[in-house]
């Protein structure tokens, strides 16, 4: 059947094109009702500052190829099963589903691909469970200790999502640091005791001589400059959680002050896998179901600003471009 597709062209170019769709006799096909815009991957690739040579995603196979123009790439959309192969259970008909599936009006994908929508998560709070899975995997790699000083840089999305699962841990202090006062305001909102901007933070860390500088530091902001502030906010035999992706763009990191004497661990973080010392007990399931416990407890919907529709998805890009205050959660609709 016939479908529209959301491509990206070239820098800040994108277009909806008409693409067909078959589905298999062990898949189904979906009608999209809703997809939401990443701020940080999409966004990079959006400007083309994205790696071209490298895999789309190895982990998701609803995206192929690499990263080069032209090409389909998101990975949170929600819709209806609106037919299903022969190979199907007659069950999965007419469920509402989550997929990690690019921008398009339909798609084929195998059942063991989807995640059901539960009854008590609307349509629009799912489309954000990618962000809530990506918050709790840099949760499980932070590795947070009860009574510990926490510092997130960057309250978009992902950096909201992370806070309000670390609010839930018995922490001795939670901070925020962001430029934008709206966001500061939806961190206190989602558990942040503290959400100050990046000028403000050596205040709120000086605790004296013996004890000062955070326990557990993430990078959240996307910006690779905020890494020596990330570095630089760190307290002794401290770690520091990357989990911005930078793309193309370079991240100079100033390791000649502290940073050796006060023997900072700096670690990568990423969705996409488990960390090796989590693998004994945890699996990919585990965590998406851990992931949507957490979806439930959050106030995700506060974080969608904008719907617009499919058909103006070009306006959703030019919008998260700007990085307008009030911007967060963009959402295309689909009729």
């Amino acid at each position: 059947m016939n479908r529209r597709s959301l491509y990206f062209t070239g820098p800040f170019e994108t277009a909806i094109e008409e693409t067909s769709v078959e589905m298999a006799a062990d898949e189904v096909l979906v009608e999209t009702r809703v997809s939401g815009v990443s701020a940080g991957t999409e966004l990079l690739i959006y400007r083309g500052e994205a790696p071209e040579e490298l895999p789309a995603d190895e982990t998701l196979e609803t995206i192929d190829g690499d990263l080069s123009f032209p090409l389909r790439y998101g990975y949170a959309s929600v819709g209806d099963v609106v037919s299903i192969g022969e190979a199907v259970d007659d069950d999965w008909l007419g469920r509402t589903v989550f997929a990690f599936d690019p921008h398009e009006t339909h798609f084929s994908i195998a059942p063991e691909q989807l995640i059901e929508v539960p009854e008590d998560v609307s349509v629009e709070e799912m489309v954000l469970f990618p962000s809530v899975e990506t918050a709790t995997s840099l949760v499980l790699d932070g590795r947070p200790r009860v009574g510990e000083d926490v510092v997130v840089f960057g309250a978009g999305v992902v950096g909201l999502c992370t806070i309000g699962v670390l609010a839930s841990f018995p922490l001795g202090r939670l901070v925020a640091v962001e430029p934008i006062p709206g966001r500061r305001e939806r961190a206190r909102h989602l558990g942040a005791d503290v959400a100050v901007a990046p000028d403000e933070l050596d205040d709120v860390l000086d605790r004296g001589p013996d004890c000062d500088g955070a326990d557990l530091v993430y990078e959240l902001s996307g910006h690779p400059e905020t890494l020596d502030d990330a570095v630089g906010a760190a307290g002794y035999d401290s770690r520091v959680i990357v989990g911005s992706w930078y793309g193309d763009k370079p991240a100079t990191v100033d390791l000649g002050a502290s940073f050796h004497r006060d023997r900072i661990s700096v670690e990568s973080s990423q969705v996409s896998t488990l960390a090796p010392e989590t693998r004994g007990r945890w699996t990919r399931a585990r965590r998406a179901e851990t992931a949507l416990s957490r979806l439930r407890d959050l106030d995700v919907g506060s974080l969608i600003t904008h719907r617009i529709p499919f058909s103006d998805a070009p306006d959703a890009y030019r919008l998260l471009d700007e990085r307008a205050d009030g911007v967060l959660q963009v959402l295309l609709t689909y009729p």
